[in-house]
Formats: structure tokens, sequence, C-alpha cells
């Protein structure tokens, strides 16, 4: 408990080393955090999107099938261009906001987790980097596709390779964070007790 006290305690603390035991405590703790917030601020973006679709099919019944049974409940539009589309910008907007409270979560924590091990905190750079170019990129790609705008492939493919640099990113962060620390003193400091 006092790993993950002590990680919210120094969230501008970009100095000094942290080892295995005071990080990833600290770190699931915040990721498990921002996954529920994220979800908790979803709901009612998605209860707004999910009740549009059911007022499009109650109006347009030969535009749209429903399935109500115990525990389920679809509604397929079958022409969605007769359907006006949602707003999905307050969706992007809680994403970006998801992402901004991750990094303030994390980055220095990340930062003294990659001293342990002898390296710059900028490490942790690239991973934040391509989720930031995803955020952005795929409001715009999206209401291509959804628009059926042919040109929107070129841009989906980038944001597809983006994500993938993201993912093999993120791993190779992870791989950084799991190794063991330089043992004595680093130019980062003192090993921690």
């Amino acid at each position: 408990m006092s790993a993950i006290l002590d990680g919210f305690r120094r969230l501008a603390d970009f100095s000094g080393r942290d080892r295995r035991g005071r990080f990833w405590p600290y770190a699931l703790v915040a990721v498990v955090l921002v996954y529920v917030g994220l979800m908790l601020a979803m709901i009612p973006a998605m209860a707004s999107m999910f009740g549009e679709a059911a007022r499009f099919a109650a109006e347009n019944p030969d535009q749209a099938t429903v399935i109500a049974a115990p525990g389920q409940y679809s509604v397929q539009i079958h022409d969605p261009a007769g359907m006006e589309m949602p707003d999905f910008g307050a969706f992007f907007w809680v994403m970006r906001l998801t992402v901004v409270v991750a990094a303030v979560l994390l980055a220095a924590a990340v930062t003294r987790r990659l001293h342990d091990t002898g390296r710059a905190g900028w490490w942790g750079l690239p991973s934040l980097v391509f989720v930031a170019i995803a955020t952005t990129l795929f409001p715009w790609v999206m209401e291509r596709v959804m628009q059926s705008d042919e040109a929107a492939i070129g841009p989906f493919l980038l944001l597809f390779a983006n994500n993938m640099l993201y993912i093999i990113s993120l791993i190779g962060l992870i791989v950084l964070l799991a190794l063991k620390g330089t043992p004595g003193s680093n130019r980062y400091g003192a090993e921690p007790g």
C-alpha cells in the first residue's frame, strides 16, 4: 500500500530511482483507475448512441430489426444512410482526456523505474507519442470511413501502422520496466532501499 500511495505523492518527481516492487503496484492501480474512469465516462456517450438507434428503430420499423430477449437487446439498422449518425465528439474527447490522465499518473513513475535500469526517462516517450497520434487521427479517419469515403483507406492504413508501432513500443517499454535495476549507484542516484 505504501508503494501505491508513494506513487501518487510523487506524481511530479522525475528524479531518482524506483525498484520493480515499488513501481508495479502503483502502475497497476493507476492503469485500473484510468480504465474504470474511461468506462464510467463512456456510459453517457454510449447510452446516447444506443438510445438514438432504438428511437430510429421504433420510428422506422421497416428499416431496422430489433431483437429483445432476456439479457439481450439488439438493434440492427438496415440502411444507416437513413439514420443521422450520432455525434462521437464527446466519445473522442473522453479518449483524449484518458490518455492525458494516464500520462500524468504514469510519467514520473515510469521515468524513475527507467532510471533504476540506467536508462533515461525519454525511453517512455515513443508509446505516448504513438497513442497521441492515434487519438488525434482516429476521429478524423472514422468520420471518413462512416461516410464511405474511398479516400479513407490511405489514412486508415497509416493509423493501423501507427497502432502497430504503438503496440511494439509499449511491449518494448514493458520489457524495459520489468528489467532488474542497476546494482549500486548509477547516474540517476543511489540504489533504492
